[in-house]
């Protein structure tokens, strides 16, 4: 049963109707002593909340029965119902507990969609707290967690939390240090999501200048500005159906922020040029390495936009946090060098695979993976010695950060890398699936690599 406490007949009414013609029983209150009295009699699953009850249009009703409820009802998951005039008074409600809000007029599509979202949240919670501890072999059994190398109990408790919250719409903020993986965690999201045979389109928010951000999340039709020759479809109805993944979220000027949450806020947005609204269905993914919290106080991240984006928030750790993985990790991308480069008795001796342990590795799993790559490309020894990995990177102290990778006589870092994918696209005849999976990155990191070094390619599946 949903409870929906609002003084206005016509809302009650049309809330009523919509999520009774979607299946749910609906019972309504018109006042804090009406919601009262209908919460003793039975404990609903979910609560739609307005904001006020009478001609007092502070809010402050609908925050003090919010406390109410959140104090004698702690698991029922609570969406406010405001104006725009009301968004500060949304926020502190987010901020007393509140799950979502939503604003008058509202998108019937979106009401649904947040009060199923909350409900499988709900529901997906009770079954972890009756389960133990995830081990990785039942979480392979489960899900799809393929790219993902690790036994780490912390990485291990991410991967429950997103095994089961990917099969809902909540939206998910990733967060951590560069190199840490948010982009394949984001991408195990998705695949492990209802919406993994749609799209997955990954926009790098911190790549993007103000001046051109509309026309990449929105499109543009022909003649809207100087240089649009041509219509364009943006990113968001791109990913219509299916998952949108914006990396780097806390590079996001204030300006740029106010129209992003107005597509999220009621998935309708306006392509540049164009007088007409078009609305999208989307599962929105945001990763930082930011604090977002801290720029919240500062004034430089909408508090907003911020509580629109994290209703799941996923932190991941640190390579330093999780030593034990590293020989993992190194193992795999090895296996993967393998194949690329038709050594198969390539092998890391246990010796050096203690030592990288020992490494500081400011960068990661991305600064991990390049030592690999290097030491395997300039080494001619099919097993992999303290040696060979000491003679392509600084010896520092493992309490130090590691300097920047030095050249080698003339090969750089990006020659390397072009080097590699060349060799990897010629051993599978240019087919993007598979050397994106031999190389250990996702396809659509592969695509943004060609296109870099200017590899010809075919979309293949």
């Amino acid at each position: 049963m949903l409870l929906i406490i609002d003084d206005d007949i016509a809302v009650q009414t049309s809330l009523s109707l919509l999520l009774r013609r979607d299946g749910f029983t609906v019972q309504t209150a018109a006042d804090p002593a009406q919601a009262l009295n209908a919460l003793e009699a039975e404990t609903p699953e979910l609560i739609l909340l307005d904001m006020n009850f009478s001609i007092e249009t502070s809010g402050e009703e609908g925050l003090k029965l919010l406390k109410v409820i959140r104090t004698g009802y702690p698991s029922v998951p609570v969406i406010l119902i405001t104006g725009w005039g009301t968004i500060d008074l949304a926020v502190q409600g987010m901020k007393a507990g509140a799950k979502d809000f939503i604003t008058k007029p509202w998108q019937n599509e979106y009401v649904l969609q947040s009060v199923r979202t909350l409900l499988n949240l709900n529901q997906q919670s009770a079954e972890a707290s009756q389960t133990r501890s995830p081990n990785r072999q039942k979480l392979d059994r489960h899900y799809q967690f393929g790219h993902i190398v690790g036994d780490d109990p912390k990485l291990l408790d991410i991967l429950e939390t997103i095994g089961r919250v990917a099969p809902t719409d909540a939206p998910v903020l990733i967060t951590g240090e560069s190199g840490t993986g948010k982009e394949l965690i984001a991408e195990a999201i998705h695949q492990n999501s209802r919406r993994r045979s749609k799209p997955f389109v990954k926009v790098n928010l911190g790549g993007i200048s103000s001046t051109l951000f509309e026309s990449e999340l929105f499109g543009h039709l022909r003649g809207a500005f100087t240089d649009a020759k041509t219509d364009r479809v943006g990113r968001f109805e791109l990913a219509n159906k299916g998952s949108i993944f914006l990396d780097e979220i806390g590079d996001l000027d204030l300006s740029s922020q106010v129209k992003l949450l107005r597509v999220l806020q009621d998935r309708t947005f306006e392509p540049l040029g164009s007088s007409r609204s078009k609305t999208v269905d989307v599962r929105v993914i945001c990763a930082t390495n930011r604090n977002l919290e801290e720029m919240v106080a500062r004034g430089t991240f909408r508090e907003d936009l911020f509580y629109r984006i994290n209703l799941i928030t996923v932190k991941l750790p640190a390579l330093r946090e999780r030593p034990d993985d590293i020989p993992p990790l190194v193992n795999y991308f090895v296996n993967n060098l393998k194949t690329i480069y038709d050594r198969p008795k390539l092998n890391v001796t246990s010796a050096a695979l203690k030592w990288v342990k020992t490494l500081a590795l400011p960068g990661n799993i991305r600064q991990l993976k390049n030592i690999v790559e290097r030491t395997v490309l300039l080494s001619t020894k099919d097993d992999l010695e303290v040696g060979d990995f000491q003679k392509h990177i600084p010896l520092t102290p493992a309490a130090q950060p590691l300097r920047p990778l030095p050249e080698v006589g003339t090969i750089t870092l990006d020659e390397l890398e072009y080097q590699m994918i060349r060799r990897a696209m010629e051993f599978y005849n240019n087919k993007v699936s598979k050397v994106a999976r031999a190389l250990g990155i996702t396809r659509f990191a592969l695509y943004r690599r060609l296109e870099k070094y200017g590899i010809p390619y075919t979309t293949d599946s």
